[in-house]
C-alpha cells in the first residue's frame, strides 16, 4: 500500500516517546508533529534525524483504513490500546 496523499494521520495520531528536532520531549498522541508540512508530508522524510519509529512505519490497510479520518481513528485506537 502507498501512503495516501494529504493524509498525515501517522504524524498526528500516535505518540512519539523519543526526542525529535523541535520536540525534545517527544510528541503526544493527537498532536501534529512539528515537522508535518501544510501538504501533510513529513519534513524529515529520508533524513537521519527522522525518528526510528517513523522510519519503521509502513502504510497498511490495518492502520490506514479507507480514508484519512479512518486512519486517524485506527491509529488512535492502537495508541490507546498500547499506552
Amino acid at each position: 500500500m502507498e501512503c495516501r496523499p494529504g493524509c498525515g494521520a501517522c504524524c498526528i495520531a500516535p505518540s512519539i516517546n523519543t526526542p525529535l528536532p523541535g520536540m525534545p520531549n517527544g510528541k503526544p498522541a493527537g498532536v501534529p508533529c512539528a515537522h508535518l508540512l501544510d501538504d501533510m508530508r513529513c519534513e524529515l522524510f529520508g533524513r537521519p534525524e527522522r525518528p526510528a519509529l517513523c522510519a519503521r512505519f509502513q502504510p497498511d490497510m490495518d492502520v490506514c483504513g479507507s480514508s484519512r479520518e479512518n486512519a486517524i481513528w485506527l491509529i488512535s485506537e492502537l495508541e490507546a490500546a498500547t499506552s
